[in-house]
């Protein structure tokens, strides 16, 4: 990862992704786990406070060691053990069939080849086994997506990849996912990020 990928982009998100409207999103995202929950896109551990008390333990998937510095006092603080579980989503070491629920929070945005990520997840949960997802993604306004495609470029080159443009229904079900819902909703802020798509997903 390059200087501002590692130290600038974790402290923006760190702050951008703890508003009290993404505290919404993650306190429902998180309600229904239960037993083991798989995390990719861990970040600083924002979630940890959300998850309910049928959560046994958390495997946590994330890359930058600032965020991981971020979490460790989270982590601490967790009411479940939490474990690193590796930097790549594209590339679980973990055996197949093993996690009851999939967490994904803002994080299909940034991942290079999110539908491999995708079916890495898809792999290590359960048969039956649920992915929960909070995503910003491709907005339904045609000149709000003609906007989107233009400032991707720039996007990626100041937040570390992210895309500001994927259809993320769409990402889901490539990867061999069954969706069982979406909702959508806007965060306030610029068009082009304000898209949000928040599901569930059977494997």
């Amino acid at each position: 990862m390059g200087w501002w990928s590692e130290n600038v982009v974790p402290v923006i998100t760190e702050h951008a992704c703890n508003t009290q409207e993404m505290r919404a999103y993650r306190s429902r995202q998180c309600a229904p786990l239960e037993g083991d929950v798989l995390e990719i896109g861990f970040g600083s551990g924002h979630n940890l406070q959300y998850l309910p008390p049928a959560v046994k333990e958390v495997w946590a998937v994330e890359p930058s060691p600032r965020s991981w510095r971020y979490a460790r006092p989270r982590i601490a603080t967790a009411p479940v053990p939490v474990h690193e579980a590796g930097l790549d989503g594209q590339m679980l070491d973990l055996p197949d069939d093993r996690f009851d629920h999939a967490v994904s929070t803002m994080t299909l945005c940034t991942i290079p080849d999110a539908v491999a990520a995708l079916r890495e997840v898809r792999r290590v949960l359960k048969p039956g086994g649920r992915l929960h997802f909070v995503e910003h993604g491709r907005s339904h306004d045609d000149r709000v997506a003609r906007w989107q495609d233009r400032w991707d470029p720039v996007q990626q080159r100041l937040f570390a990849g992210c895309h500001v443009n994927r259809a993320i229904p769409e990402l889901v079900e490539a990867a061999g996912f069954s969706i069982e819902r979406v909702d959508e909703s806007q965060l306030r802020g610029p068009k082009v990020m304000s898209q949000i798509y928040e599901g569930t997903a059977i494997a």
